[in-house]
């Protein structure tokens, strides 16, 4: 699949889930609940164990175009190599790295790059970063993300960091294109009998995302 066509999936998603754990027997069952409660673009983040292995047997398992797995936490050049290699099909940095959208670039995969200052932003914009992950977003709260907008309204950001069930909507109403979710859709909640669930959790921010009215 084209860069293109990945980067449109993505924005057409709004939300790209976070899958970070310290065990990686957890990573396919994981998986397994976003996809079935609607989550079509995932990334594994390279601080999980094992997460280049489970990159490649998730592109195995779900060979359908409309299921997008990627890496996060692509810090540098070296991981973003490592994970293309591996099958991911886009790259999700917590930084601001241009070496990483080049190469990215150059094996037609898109970069959700991390930036947080104005400065950060448009060296990424202007290096062909394909969608700013504005980060820690939810530290510096929507004031914050507004207040960078309004002169750097071109740009699609995904907000991460802090962004959970109450306040998400506002988050929306505030002008971003799309989130990227982690412990706040995959925390596993325990139940009465010692299992744990997060299907319900996944279930409702996609109901959310859904029917919001976006405005870019």
């Amino acid at each position: 699949m084209k860069r293109e066509n990945i980067v449109a999936i993505i924005k057409k998603e709004r939300v790209i889930a976070i899958v970070r754990t310290d065990t990686q027997l957890h990573i396919p069952k994981l998986i397994q609940d976003l996809v079935e409660g609607g989550i079509n673009v995932i990334e594994i983040t390279s601080n999980t164990p094992g997460y280049l292995e489970e990159i490649a047997k998730a592109r195995k398992k779900y060979p359908d175009s409309d299921i997008i797995i990627g890496a996060g936490t692509v810090t540098n050049a070296k991981i973003a190599d490592a994970a293309i290699q591996a099958g991911a099909q886009f790259l999700v940095t917590p930084n601001t790295n241009t070496e990483v959208i080049a190469l990215a670039h150059r094996n037609n995969i898109p970069v959700a790059m991390g930036a947080l200052t104005p400065t950060e932003i448009c060296v990424a914009a202007e290096h062909g970063a394909d969608i700013i992950k504005l980060f820690p977003a939810g530290d510096l709260g929507i004031s914050y993300f507004k207040s960078v907008k309004a002169p750097l309204d071109t740009i699609t950001y995904f907000v991460v960091g802090g962004i959970n069930l109450s306040n998400i909507e506002e988050w929306i109403a505030a002008g971003i294109s799309g989130v990227g979710l982690g412990s706040a859709l995959t925390k596993e909640e325990k139940t009465a009998s010692g299992g744990a669930h997060n299907k319900n959790t996944i279930q409702k921010f996609v109901k959310i995302i859904k029917e919001s009215q976006w405005k870019n």
